[in-house]
């Protein structure tokens, strides 16, 4: 059996034992008595029932809400494995929970819809909404995940409209959270301004479309975006262009990737594996920055992009420096939100996020925090990575996962924002305690 059996058996063996899948429920009271038992079911649980019809805001005291996001997904776009259906995705759902539980403490219940299809196979927009919408009285946030575009366009915009808790699809929003921070820290590095930069995309998916809209958000100049997909550059000139890439159709002469490289300071890649070469990345603007995205196989590989002439380079790869993972933004965007009980995840507290992961990587790691990394990223520490008053490097300019200090500081972030925004319903007076706070649980449910 070579390598990549054993690592393929080794998957199965992991999903299955040492029971089927990756989560379970667990009990938060005891109920070992004849009291505990009368309390927990009938006839002691009507007390709270009526206390919730009374005045529903109580839901929040006496039921999980509060700490239950439903990861929703129809199984149309599952990582790169495409429309594979939703009892196919169940595994990735199940895993983002863990993730979510793992890095946040938040308990997640994966939700894998079928009969939300139409006869072509594409999603119907109104019946997945219309599915998701119902889940509001149980849950306290809804993670969007896996949805083909165009549809998990709708579907989002729609829900957060008519949901009245944060409604938040990652495959769109993360990437572009983690990406801004790593874009804020690499133009630190090379001197230069998101409003002057010159971006080129490749990819017109939902990861690709939301991230533009971000970095728009944060700065950058629509006018200095050219974006292309499978046919070539999107230009005013295109038909049967959706409304989403409509807002990205330039006036240019260019047609190609190829044409739209020249100059360029920033590329992003949501393509496939090999869109970019050595010889484009030349002819690109001094000190580019290159975030070749596309997995398993990037856009273009770190090592020949760095010889080709770019100043700093990031995949969505674990094996290579700057790794957009997602895993860095949404559980603390979500524990954050939960915990000031915010009504959506706006805008505002989407560039928070950003600017928290940022942050981190400018400031020196205390002891305690060196320890876990270099404990989790032996190799990463040999070469020095998280030392310094400053650790900013072109091999560093997002902060790694398994940082400790990553929750807490995206959740204060985003808490804030959301307070200043008018998007909170309760207030957290002291955001350096609830930091400290947050650290604090995420690391006592992890020791349990």
């Amino acid at each position: 059996m070579n390598n990549q059996k054993r690592f393929e058996q080794a998957c199965l063996d992991y999903h299955a034992n040492p029971v089927p899948g990756k989560t379970a429920l667990k009990t938060t009271k005891p109920c070992e008595t004849q009291k505990e038992l009368s309390m927990a079911y009938s006839p002691g649980v009507a007390i709270p029932c009526l206390a919730i019809r009374d005045n529903p805001p109580e839901i929040w005291k006496y039921t999980a809400k509060g700490n239950t996001v439903a990861v929703v997904s129809d199984g149309t776009a599952v990582l790169g494995l495409g429309n594979i259906g939703p009892a196919a995705g169940l595994p990735v759902m199940e895993g983002k929970c863990v993730l979510f539980k793992r890095f946040a403490d938040i308990d997640a219940v994966p939700i894998c819809v079928g009969d939300v299809f139409q006869e072509n196979g594409r999603t119907d927009a109104a019946a997945l909404i219309d599915f998701t919408r119902k889940l509001e009285p149980t849950f306290g946030g809804i993670n969007l995940e896996d949805i083909a575009a165009p549809a998990c366009f709708e579907v989002e915009q729609t829900l957060k409209k008519i949901m009245k808790i944060p409604v938040f699809h990652d495959d769109q929003h993360g990437t572009a959270i983690i990406s801004q921070a790593a874009i804020i820290n690499a133009l630190k590095m090379v001197g230069k301004k998101i409003e002057n930069c010159k971006f080129v995309i490749s990819g017109a998916g939902a990861a690709g479309i939301a991230c533009c809209e971000f970095y728009i958000s944060a700065g950058a100049k629509r006018e200095n975006f050219i974006m292309c997909d499978s046919k070539g550059v999107i230009h005013q000139g295109r038909d049967r262009l959706t409304a989403e890439k409509m807002r990205f159709a330039v006036k240019t002469e260019k047609r190609t990737l190829a044409d739209a490289m020249a100059g360029a300071d920033i590329f992003l890649g949501f393509s496939v594996g090999g869109a970019l070469t050595p010889e484009l990345v030349r002819t690109m603007a001094a000190n580019p920055v290159i975030f070749a995205m596309a997995n398993p196989t990037p856009e273009i590989y770190p090592d020949e992009a760095l010889a080709a002439g770019a100043a700093v380079v990031g995949t969505g790869r674990t094996d290579f420096p700057n790794q957009v993972n997602n895993v860095l933004g949404f559980p603390g965007i979500f524990r954050g939100a939960l915990d000031v009980r915010a009504r959506n995840i706006s805008e505002e507290m989407k560039l928070a996020a950003a600017q928290a992961l940022a942050s981190l990587v400018n400031e020196p790691a205390p002891p305690e925090v060196l320890q876990v990394l270099n404990a989790a990223y032996p190799e990463d520490a040999a070469s020095g990575m998280f030392k310094g008053a400053s650790p900013l490097k072109n091999t560093y300019v997002i902060p790694k996962p398994f940082d400790p200090r990553v929750v807490p500081r995206v959740a204060r972030y985003v808490a804030e924002a959301a307070m200043n925004s008018r998007t909170a319903l309760l207030e957290i007076a002291d955001l350096d305690a609830y930091e400290r706070e947050v650290a604090e649980r995420i690391k006592a449910a992890h020791c349990k």
